[in-house]
């Protein structure tokens, strides 16, 4: 992996979190979920995400 296309796809997780939060905010204002679920699926959204970009930084060639 270069680091162009380690930059593309972190811009791509960037959106994609950006838009489960909004969701998971949208689903908590309507009442489907509470605010205690919301922490925890955005805790662990946020783990997933470490641990994604942990091993990009590893695949990147010099």
């Amino acid at each position: 992996m270069t680091q162009s296309q380690r930059l593309k796809y972190s811009i791509l997780i960037s959106l994609v979190v950006l838009g489960i939060m909004f969701g998971l905010s949208y689903l908590q204002n309507t009442g489907v979920i509470d605010e205690k679920l919301f922490q925890y699926i955005a805790i662990g959204v946020a783990v997933l995400v470490v641990v994604i970009n942990g091993v990009m930084r590893r695949k990147v060639k010099p």
